[in-house]
């Protein structure tokens, strides 16, 4: 029996559930009242961590429906993107675990194969499920140890090009197959676009006549009124759904909060299934919750708070977001400039062209979950003699980066890339930590790669980047709220390519190359109280570097250390192979680079994160030292 907190609700039933087969234990009636438990078992773990709250909530009766019907994890359940898997960890062993939900050592907010075997597929990012699902049906018949292969996506991920890859992929091979599209006409925001339109459309029709695998489905279901809509579409003309066009059997679309309704269409499903199957459930985000339901895409993703009111117990914060000024500087720009508009890939308030929407609607973009349709969107603004800002966060520009380099870099296309979420991100973990974008974006020829130290840097390179029409330009930022700097009434034109130097010392230098300048700060504090000049500057641009500033460091000190929240092969490889290239090497000066460590590290505080990544102020006079 499982223990649980006494200030949590009353789960007589969920508290004998060790995995999914005691769920299978259970009659239909008995699964409606254990829906009612895990609800508010999810509410009251979230509240107290923090989390995906809406999209778990609208999960619920779905979660228990498919490892009731399922033999799970002999079956593969697959659930895309993974916020949405809370239930799912409750039910599969991990309940006494869940309040350590997205913290240090604890469990990944997302479905994490290395810590349940009853996750098969890792997740974060959108649109995998289904190819991740195929490669296990495709495996099972090639002899492997797989039984039935389910992936869940919500509809929000079907604006994803990867999605319909998967389909057009799965309808032509032919593998026992089932898709359960959760669609609950929600991403984070509102979805997108016209598949949206069409599932909408899908969802306010009724078929005129039962299918051939609709007369199999139970006689309640059948005849009743009330689940009228769980039949297989029958749509007019005989052409099918687009669904069954791409080789699946369609079926929906069905009240995914309804058990009685839900458990008979998936046994029969799973029964007369021959093929790929496509199962349309519709669902609530936030079920269940009145204020998750009333806040849909705020209740995404939610710190701790009050269970009863709803409301968060996060202390105000002592300085604007880093996202907040971006999207308040881009606004200001584009007031001044009509040219300047904006694209989101499905994340206008996440990063902040929000704020640009409510002044001017006509000229923010969101494209749903299509960071490459995203981008090729953007070159093709900009080779219309507009001013687009791609405002990406870090980890998911990664989907983009052929069109990075093909459409933008390679035509020369000034487009501007704003990075949010630049570093170690907290307790989304490995899978949004934005380690990667100097690197690869540096690599390009064209490419201007900025980086701001604090909130007014990042207002002048918002700016910088209206201003430049000379080619693709990108600054990078973090998440969080910023370190309090002053603001000016408007960003200023950076010079391209120079740094800024901001106090002067005979011994060692310590170069920072964006956010991590205030840990250098107090390293340049700790070298001083031991008695070293400490020279503490801000390099802002990792291409075009800023030489001349790099030689004065290197002639004038005894040690540099080169700091910056990226990977290996970023802003530090970028001043080690100029160093080489110029013989300015094994100077008198020794050089030392600090980068994120190659490994993915796991969810914890961003301090917590960034001391295991061995970034800290410490660490940097340790390094500093070390060259002396």
């Amino acid at each position: 029996m499982n223990e649980v907190p006494t200030n949590f609700s009353s789960t007589p039933l969920l508290d004998y559930i060790n995995g999914p087969e005691d769920v299978r234990w259970l009659d239909d009636a008995a699964l409606v009242s254990l829906a009612d438990e895990l609800r508010d078992e999810v509410i009251d773990v979230v509240s107290q961590t923090g989390g995906h709250l809406g999209s778990s909530l609208g999960v619920v009766e779905l979660t228990i429906a498919i490892h009731a019907v399922f033999n799970t994890p002999h079956d593969k359940l697959i659930w895309d993107v993974g916020h949405q898997c809370y239930p799912h960890k409750i039910l599969t062993g991990r309940r006494s675990k869940m309040l350590s939900l997205r913290q240090g050592g604890g469990l990944s907010g997302f479905t994490k194969r290395s810590e349940a075997i009853h996750d098969p597929f890792g997740a974060a990012h959108s649109s995998t499920s289904i190819s991740a699902a195929l490669g296990f049906a495709t495996a099972r018949g090639l002899g492997g140890d797989v039984g039935e292969a389910i992936a869940v996506i919500g509809d929000g991920a079907l604006s994803a090009g990867l999605a319909y890859e998967a389909l057009n992929n799965a309808g032509n091979q032919s593998e026992r197959l089932f898709v359960i599209l959760n669609d609950n006409e929600m991403s984070i925001a509102p979805p997108v676009g016209a598949v949206s339109q069409y599932l909408t459309g899908i969802s306010g029709k009724m078929a005129a006549e039962p299918t051939e695998l609709a007369n199999h489905m139970p006689g309640e279901v059948r005849d009743s009124s009330r689940h009228a809509r769980n039949l297989i579409l029958n749509p007019p003309g005989g052409c099918g759904t687009m669904f069954e066009q791409l080789g699946f059997t369609y079926i929906g679309p069905i009240d995914g909060h309804d058990l009685p309704t839900l458990l008979p269409a998936l046994r029969q499903a799973k029964t007369l299934a021959d093929g790929p199957v496509l199962i349309h459930v519709r669902t609530i985000k936030g079920k269940g919750y009145a204020p998750a339901e009333e806040a849909a895409d705020r209740g995404h993703g939610v710190g701790s708070f009050d269970k009863n009111t709803g409301k968060g117990k996060k202390k105000a914060a002592n300085a604007p977001s880093y996202t907040s000024v971006f999207g308040k500087a881009l606004s200001q720009e584009a007031s001044i400039d009509e040219r300047v508009v904006a694209i989101t890939a499905a994340m206008p308030s996440g990063t902040g062209v929000d704020i640009l929407a409510k002044a001017h609607p006509s000229r923010v973009f969101d494209v749903g979950i299509a960071e490459q349709h995203g981008v090729t969107f953007a070159a093709g603004l900009a080779a219309a003699g507009m001013k687009p800002f791609c405002a990406i966060y870090s980890t998911f520009l990664q989907r983009a980066y052929d069109q990075i380099v093909h459409d933008v870099a390679l035509q020369n296309l000034p487009v501007r890339f704003a990075i949010d979420r630049a570093g170690l991100v907290g307790a989304d973990g490995a899978t949004h930590a934005g380690s990667f974008d100097v690197g690869y974006l540096s690599a390009l020829p064209n490419m201007v790669v900025m980086a701001a130290a604090d909130e007014a840097e990042l207002m002048h390179m918002v700016r910088t980047a209206v201003a430049y029409d000379g080619g693709p330009i990108s600054f990078r930022y973090p998440r969080g709220e910023g370190v309090g700097a002053m603001l000016p009434e408007r960003g200023q034109v950076l010079e391209l390519g120079k740094g800024r130097i901001l106090q002067e010392g005979g011994d060692v230098a310590l170069l920072s190359f964006g956010a991590h300048l205030e840990e250098c700060r107090m390293a340049a504090s700790q070298l001083e109280a031991r008695g070293y000049g400490v020279t503490l500057a801000d390099a802002r641009f990792a291409k075009p570097l800023d030489t001349a500033l790099i030689k004065q460091l290197v002639r004038h000190h005894k040690s540099l250390v080169l700091v910056e929240q990226g990977a290996r092969g970023g802003f530090g490889a970028m001043v080690l192979h100029y160093l080489a290239e110029k013989g300015l090497l094994g100077w008198r000066c020794q050089v030392r680079s600090i980068t994120l460590p190659d490994l993915f590290i796991d969810q914890a505080s961003p301090l917590a994160m960034y001391e295991q990544a061995g970034m800290t102020s410490d660490d940097i006079v340790r390094e500093a030292l070390a060259g002396l």
